[in-house]
């Protein structure tokens, strides 16, 4: 893949075929430097017509559809293996697109790779179910694809995130029709060229960046697409569940967050501190599970405060292919604008700012979309910059007094993704993490992630779960069978011999 500006818009993904003739072309610039990356071609709703016949015909082919479960685990394990051959151009793409340290673009694929390898022993492992009989009759229940699945993929973390999809989805059997943030497209395509490379049937991964509002909206409203997976914004996402439902077809959406970080006194504080400092600004804020929202018990709220303004200054904040860098930029200009607006109004409404709160001053990286690490504090759980998602490195920082108060401050939002818990008091841990309203909880650590682990929010932070054997099982459709054990039917009314 070239990166040169001026070359050929890079093309798409459809039945096998590079598509590379279309009207309009997405130019993207490096977020980190301001300059145009390349173009890449932009897909229509005539091409996700194409993508989504050729996923339909591609699903139901039998090479795919009867594919014994050993062959399939083989291509998603050959997929894996390309990852990490590949893991440098895979790493380079986010890189440039969204501005992601380099370390942690590199870890995204390895962790992406992994995905694959999970949904590989799943596959030889998952088995239909022999369910209690009442009568004389075998009863069982089966699994089957849905048919088309439309993956829709947020610009934060690309690989990883396309990763769940892709490989749940191709594990279920399905056919894909993958849509990538237009923000980030060159991952998703760089997914597609791996899985046609790995001998997965052409058109059974199609990729088709585009507009959302058009592109992503022609996707969900097909007739012939029958599930949706979307990982974004809440407001794109209730507008995916109200098309889908439509259609009666099911989507499962992983949406916001404004995740709530809890330090009780009796908590390891330093680790605490260290861990809220990576909880909120690793990847630069931009990460759903981001804990934002920091409750720190009222006596020791001060101490703890002054350990993460001492860890937050001390981040490196650089270019993200710079050795040792930390933070990278926004991932767009646009979104570096939203967050300087969220914390501009904060400080104009009394909020008090206690480091960063602005762009950087090193000439260096005055043309890219950098923003400090930001502490705010000074403000109630009521305050808009503690309920509004920022995707920012922005930490709303607020004392606590007690458990009681503590849990109604956590949960007055309108999220529920993750959260974390610091105590040593095991007992208090359990009251706590039952009784916040999120589907994730870490306690005594934070942004642990697992592939065997179901991921996934209450309330407007989505439906659904992905990853671990549920996240494969979302990918399918349910269908009960009775076989009977009898040499005459013996059911419903009698019928005269």
């Amino acid at each position: 893949m070239s990166t040169a500006a001026g070359l050929k818009p890079l093309p798409f993904l459809i039945g096998g075929e590079w598509v590379q003739d279309t009207p309009s072309h997405i130019t993207h610039i490096n977020p980190a430097t301001g300059e145009v990356n390349y173009e890449v071609c932009a897909g229509t709703e005539a091409h996700i017509d194409a993508a989504v016949d050729a996923a339909h015909k591609a699903a139901a082919k039998p090479e795919w559809r009867n594919m014994l479960p050993h062959q399939r685990a083989a291509l998603l394990n050959r997929i894996a293996d390309l990852m990490i051959e590949r893991s440098d151009l895979l790493a380079r793409c986010q890189m440039l697109e969204n501005g992601k340290v380099w370390k942690e673009c590199k870890n995204q694929v390895i962790n992406g790779a992994a995905t694959f390898r999970y949904c590989a022993a799943a596959v030889e492992t998952l088995g239909s179910e022999i369910t209690p009989p009442r009568g004389n009759y075998l009863s069982m229940t089966v699994y089957e694809p849905w048919g088309v699945v439309a993956a829709i993929t947020p610009w934060n973390s690309p690989i990883t995130l396309t990763a769940n999809k892709v490989a749940a989805a191709l594990a279920a059997g399905n056919g894909v029709v993958l849509k990538p943030a237009s923000y980030t497209p060159t991952c998703g395509i760089e997914l597609g060229r791996i899985a046609l490379d790995a001998g997965v049937p052409p058109g059974v991964v199609n990729v088709v960046p585009g507009e959302g509002g058009k592109v992503g909206d022609a996707l969900v409203t097909h007739p012939l697409v029958r599930m949706v997976s979307f990982t974004g914004g809440t407001e794109v996402g209730r507008r995916i569940s109200e098309l889908a439902g439509k259609k009666i077809i099911p989507a499962v959406l992983e949406l916001g967050g404004k995740s709530p970080h809890i330090i009780f006194a009796d908590a390891n504080l330093k680790a605490a501190a260290d861990a809220a400092t990576v909880a909120i600004f690793e990847g630069t804020g931009q990460s759903c599970t981001a804990g934002s929202r920091l409750f720190v018990e009222h006596t020791v709220y001060e101490q703890v405060i002054a350990m993460i303004m001492e860890r937050g200054r001390a981040l490196r904040v650089d270019l993200p292919d710079a050795p040792g860098a930390q933070l990278g930029p926004s991932a767009s200009f646009a979104q570096r604008a939203f967050v300087e607006k969220i914390v501009d109004g904060a400080r104009n409404e009394g909020a008090e700012i206690l480091i960063g709160g602005t762009r950087p001053s090193d000439p260096r990286l005055e043309k890219g979309a950098f923003y400090l690490p930001t502490i705010v504090a000074g403000i109630t759980n009521k305050a808009s910059i503690a309920q509004q998602e920022i995707f920012g490195p922005v930490l709303c920082a607020m004392p606590f007094d007690n458990e009681d108060d503590l849990l109604q401050k956590a949960n007055d939002v309108s999220y529920g993704l993750a959260s974390g818990i610091w105590t040593g008091d095991y007992k208090r841990a359990w009251r706590v993490a039952r009784a916040l309203q999120a589907g994730m909880v870490w306690i005594n650590t934070y942004k642990q992630f697992s592939t065997a682990a179901p991921f996934g929010g209450f309330k407007d932070s989505g439906l659904g779960r992905e990853k671990g054997l549920q996240g494969i099982r979302t990918y399918q459709q349910v269908k009960t069978m009775f076989w009977s054990m009898s040499d005459s039917f013996d059911g419903g009314f009698s019928i005269a011999k």
